[in-house]
Parts: C-alpha cells; sequence; structure tokens
C-alpha cells in the first residue's frame, strides 16, 4: 500500500450537512460519501487539507451543479458575493467539527499546524488534518478574522471559491472556457495574500482566474500551490491550469494537486463517472511532464465532487497507485506523488 496525503477534501462539508448524527458519519464506517475515518485508514490516506467551504446562500433548493454540467457546453450563473458576517458562523461552526473530529478519535486522528506535526502523527499512526478555507469569505475586510482562524489552525487559504470575494474572481463554472475570465485580486486581495505569506498559510490558486493567479505569483514569497487542479491543454475547464500556469508554479517549487473530478478529467467536460483510468494517468503525465515529478501530488475533491467510479471512494486511491506503476511509475515517483511532495511543499510554507 502506498500511504498518500490528500490536498482537498470536502468533509466538513458533508459532516455539517448531513442529516446523520455526526459520530455516525465520522465514525461508522457507513459507506455514505467519500470519507470516514474507517475507510481513510484502509485506503492508506494519511493525512491532507480538510476545507471549510460556505454553500452558496439560497431561499430555495440549494443548486444542483453536477446536474446542470451534465451536459456540455454550459455556463452556469454563479452565486452573488457573500458578506463576512453571513459567512463567518458557517465558517466556524466547519472549524468546530474539525476539531470535534480529532476530540472525537484522538488515536486516529489530529490536528497539525505544521509539517513537524504532520511526521509526527505520520510517526504515531495518525492521520494528519490540515485545515483549509476554500473561499475566504469567512474573512472579514480587516482581515482580523484571519488571525483567529489561524490560532484555530487554518493553515491553507484560497481566495477565491468559484463565485466573486471582496478579495478576487473566480473562474466561472462553464465548459469550454479559459481561466482570463476578469480583473484580478482587489487591494484587500493583496493584502490578504501578503498576510498569508506573514502567518504562513498557504495560498491556494485552485478557483482562481488567470489575473488573480499571476497577481498571487507576483505578490507572494512562498511556493505557488494549486491544491486540486488538472492540466487545461487536456480538458478545457476554466478551473484548469494551462502551460504557463504549470510553469510559474513548477519555477516557484511549488504544487498542483490532481483532482479525480470528472468534469475536470474529462476531455469534453463531461461529469459520467464510468471514464475509466485514462483521463486521470493523462492529466497526471502531463503534469509530470510540465512541472516535474517532484512537483506533483493528489487533491481529491472528495465528498465535493463526482469521481470516476474505478476510484468511488478513498478506498479506490490504491487502484489509482496500481494503475500509475502499471503505467510505468516506479516505487520512488508514486511515493513522492502519495506523501514526499506535499511535505516538501508544506515544509516551505507553514510557519507554525
Amino acid at each position: 500500500m502506498t500511504p498518500f496525503f490528500d490536498g482537498h477534501n470536502d468533509f466538513l462539508l458533508r459532516l455539517m450537512m448531513s442529516p446523520d448524527p455526526r459520530q455516525e458519519v465520522w465514525l461508522g464506517d457507513t459507506g455514505k460519501g467519500h470519507l470516514d475515518l474507517a475507510r481513510m485508514k484502509r485506503g492508506g490516506m494519511v493525512g491532507g487539507l480538510f476545507a471549510i467551504f460556505v454553500p452558496p446562500v439560497s431561499s430555495g433548493p440549494a443548486p444542483d451543479f453536477a446536474k446542470l454540467m451534465a451536459n456540455p457546453p454550459y455556463d452556469i450563473p454563479m452565486p452573488p458575493l457573500m458578506t463576512h458576517d453571513v459567512a463567518q458562523p458557517v465558517a466556524l461552526r466547519m472549524a468546530g467539527l474539525f476539531h470535534w473530529m480529532a476530540r472525537a478519535a484522538p488515536e486516529d486522528f489530529a490536528v497539525c499546524r505544521t509539517a513537524t506535526e504532520i511526521r509526527a502523527a505520520f510517526g504515531r499512526g495518525r492521520i494528519a488534518g490540515v485545515l483549509h478555507m476554500e473561499g475566504a469569505e469567512a474573512i472579514g475586510p480587516d482581515l482580523d478574522a484571519l488571525y483567529l482562524f489561524h490560532q484555530m489552525g487554518l493553515r491553507s487559504l484560497g481566495p477565491v471559491w468559484s463565485r466573486e470575494t471582496i478579495f478576487g474572481h473566480g473562474v466561472p463554472m462553464a465548459f469550454p472556457g479559459t481561466p482570463d475570465t476578469g480583473p484580478g485580486l482587489t487591494a484587500k486581495g493583496k493584502d490578504l495574500v501578503r498576510l498569508c505569506n506573514e502567518l504562513g498559510i498557504l495560498v491556494d490558486l485552485s478557483h482562481m482566474n488567470e489575473a488573480g493567479f499571476d497577481d498571487v505569483a507576483a505578490l507572494s514569497d512562498a511556493p505557488l500551490v494549486a491544491t486540486h487542479s488538472n492540466a487545461h491543454a487536456l480538458s478545457a475547464s476554466p478551473r484548469n491550469l494551462t502551460d504557463r500556469q504549470l510553469g510559474r508554479i513548477r519555477d516557484s517549487g511549488g504544487l498542483v494537486g490532481l483532482n479525480y473530478a470528472t468534469f475536470y478529467l474529462d476531455a469534453e467536460g463531461r461529469g459520467a463517472s464510468g471514464i475509466g483510468w485514462d483521463p486521470l494517468l493523462r492529466h497526471m503525465d502531463h503534469l509530470i511532464e510540465t512541472l516535474g515529478e517532484d512537483h506533483v501530488a493528489l487533491g481529491s475533491d472528495f465528498d465535493g465532487c463526482i469521481v470516476p467510479d474505478v476510484i468511488g471512494d478513498v478506498t479506490g486511491v490504491q487502484g489509482l497507485f496500481d494503475a500509475l506503476a502499471r503505467h510505468g511509475y516506479d516505487a520512488p515517483l508514486l511515493e513522492k506523488i502519495g506523501t514526499q511532495n506535499w511535505l516538501a511543499c508544506l515544509e516551505r510554507t507553514l510557519r507554525g
């Protein structure tokens, strides 16, 4: 079994939204969704970034993005900007759930703030959980909340999801399209990036448009990281990264985590789950050819997307490693993709 650190999942959202008791969702091994503690352990997941994501506020039923994206071409209107006073209570609830996960399973799960703590968790056989925020709506314009979330363990932050924030602009849910979709970071967004650098918080480029990406690249003194993104050359979704962007990530010593979402793997932008291993292998090949083998890892998007049936859930990730091995990847490269590249990147980024 190849251990792996996963660069992005939405388990906290599922834990918060599930009608089932939280103990059952986390500890119950029910087979629902993509993740729970028992399946993480069986699947070889030794750590990951756990995302706080505040879902769109709607007066009616929540939009079914998977259904809306099922038949390309599509261009889905995004929800309006969400203010921090609306987003903060939800984000705090999810941060609380993250810490509860460690209290509920202290021998199996640890909240980690540094690469040293991640390595220590590995050594004790505990899953290393790192708190991430996907979309910075919960951080107000004075940025004070960032200090508080940092104290709670936040060590990775994406300034935007696909909707606009006071910090910048996300790429639309559209296909086909490019990441060149509008203006870059706002003045507040640039302040946010500078403060993330100061605090040692990773700035996640996934979901950010091209102008915002370039703004972060110009401002940041940390490695450039896209926690869960794929190659635009193979699937023309605005969510995927162009070769130029991949080159800037490579030159910064950064990293890209391969996203399992079928919408961003399939050449035609379809969400069908029966796509097999080939698209995953092609994207992995392209990322390694463009970035180099030290700058590619995994960023599943588990519990936030449709994944290929051949993976199914976290227990299927070993099947991906087996497919990569059959494809010609040797054991040292699989170890880099599994854990070593994420650890090296976090060691260069986190400051406690």
